[in-house]
């Protein structure tokens, strides 16, 4: 656990570096905001391109070997991004970034899935987005308050370092796999083609695919625009002060952390849907012109994200036990691609309709993942219903 810690702080300080300084972003390049953000989508859009490739090569080589050459080339090309010149140049760069970071989220929890005993697999799988929700907040907070000393370059270039101490952690602390023998070419069983069509055979998969496109297209919209709104009018806060507001992912790692013990009493698919409900009382209270309105309802909006999002991360390695690696590999394309074009989608959303139009784009995304959570009650394909309360021991 001390290692996956450090892989997720390695890899989502890097992926949402640029998060925290893209007000200062667009005024370096004289962008706007939606084309700002393209630097998170251009890297979220790398990530999800290459999440069925890296899930292919820990099939062959290993999950812990491949986790390790991604945080090792995300970390080299993190350290060249402070140094880009024009703003075509960092995309491309955060691009070839995202796509050597989907090494670590696209086969974590199948490399969990197979070295945790399975009746501590939800609360474990928590603990795993815990240290991810720290990941991406130290590296909101440590670039939002370098950038506001130096500037926006060197914000990202303190992540890169960041992220380059988890990398030797993890390297230090990551045992060697005991539940994984890596499939060699010559062996039988179905190529990478079809074990992705078999991860597409179960509705109940699919429904999980679609929360996290949907919900993650509504948690990346908020985070990516919210320095905008704080910046300005009526707010008029500092990088500084915006910066300490992504704190509000402590809620998340709480969340995520103990989301597993309510889901073993509760069942899954109730605590989705309360999770949902959450996120969107938390995006409405968002509308109100207080600080302290837009800290709680940040907080709520946090909280229930990622209890939403380790409950189903969870559920994907719960259900797919031949094929996790493409399962969890699809979960995370489905997971990115939200992140990128209905982040992106966002910001030409917030140029045009302002904050409102944001939160009203936000609280759609919501309702269409929980117009897709009805898929998650068909039976799955041992003839137990998905929804239901399951024992902390089953597999």
């Amino acid at each position: 656990m001390v290692a996956m810690t450090a892989a997720g702080i390695a890899t989502f300080a890097q992926l949402y570096a640029v998060q925290a300084v893209l007000p200062g972003l667009a005024e370096s390049f004289d962008a706007s905001a939606a084309s700002a953000a393209l630097s998170v989508s251009f890297a979220t859009g790398g990530l999800a391109a290459f999440t069925l490739v890296w899930s292919g090569a820990a099939d062959r080589f290993g999950r812990v070997r491949v986790m390790t050459a991604a945080l090792t080339v995300s970390t080299v090309l993190g350290l060249a991004a402070p140094f880009a010149p024009e703003m075509w140049v960092l995309l491309v760069l955060r691009a070839l970034q995202g796509a050597t970071l989907g090494g670590v989220p696209a086969v974590a929890m199948a490399y969990l899935a197979e070295e945790i005993e399975p009746g501590y697999l939800a609360r474990v799988a928590g603990v795993y987005i815990a240290g991810n929700t720290v990941g991406g907040m130290s590296g909101r907070l440590v670039a939002g308050l370098v950038a506001d000393i130096g500037g926006w370059r060197w914000g990202v270039g303190a992540d890169s370092l960041l992220a380059l101490v988890a990398l030797i952690v993890f390297l230090a602390a990551v045992p060697r796999p005991r539940g994984f023998v890596p499939r060699r070419r010559r062996e039988g069983g179905p190529g990478l083609t079809g074990r992705v069509m078999r991860s597409f055979a179960d509705p109940g998969l699919v429904a999980l695919y679609c929360q996290a496109l949907f919900l993650m297209g509504a948690f990346v919209t908020i985070y990516n625009y919210l320095g905008f709104r704080m910046m300005g009018e009526p707010f008029g806060l500092s990088q500084t002060v915006v910066a300490f507001l992504f704190a509000a992912y402590l809620a998340g790692t709480v969340s995520s952390a103990v989301v597993g013990r309510v889901v073993e009493r509760a069942g899954r698919h109730p605590v989705l849907l309360a999770c949902v409900a959450g996120m969107v009382v938390g995006a409405l209270v968002l509308l109100a012109a207080s600080l302290a309105a837009a800290a709680l309802g940040l907080l709520s909006f946090t909280f229930f994200f990622f209890a939403a999002h380790a409950t189903t991360s969870a559920w994907v390695g719960h259900r797919a036990t031949a094929t996790r690696a493409q399962a969890a590999a699809l979960y995370t394309l489905a997971y990115y691609v939200g992140s990128s074009v209905f982040g992106w989608l966002g910001g030409v959303v917030y140029d045009h309709l302002g904050w409102n139009g944001v939160v009203g784009y936000v609280i759609a995304l919501c309702a269409a993942a929980a117009l897709a959570g009805l898929g998650l009650r068909v039976r799955g394909p041992h003839g137990s219903t998905v929804g239901e309360r399951e024992p902390a021991t089953s597999v």
